[in-house]
């Protein structure tokens, strides 16, 4: 019968240390998704001025 306790407290125990990973790794998304937006919104000026000059030449042909 004590096997049946230990094995129920290692499965409750492997879950919670499932749990607390999955948060980290939600939690690091996050901070990745806000690192991209602050760096799309810092290379969106050059992008539009790149855009712009390839716009701006006289095509060949």
């Amino acid at each position: 019968m004590i096997w049946i306790y230990a094995a129920v407290g290692l499965g409750v125990a492997g879950m919670a240390v499932l749990g607390v990973l999955t948060a980290r790794v939600l939690m690091a998304a996050r901070g990745l998704g806000r690192e991209l937006d602050r760096a799309r919104k810092r290379i969106e000026p050059a992008q539009a001025r790149l855009r712009a000059e390839i716009g701006n030449r006289p095509s060949e042909g």
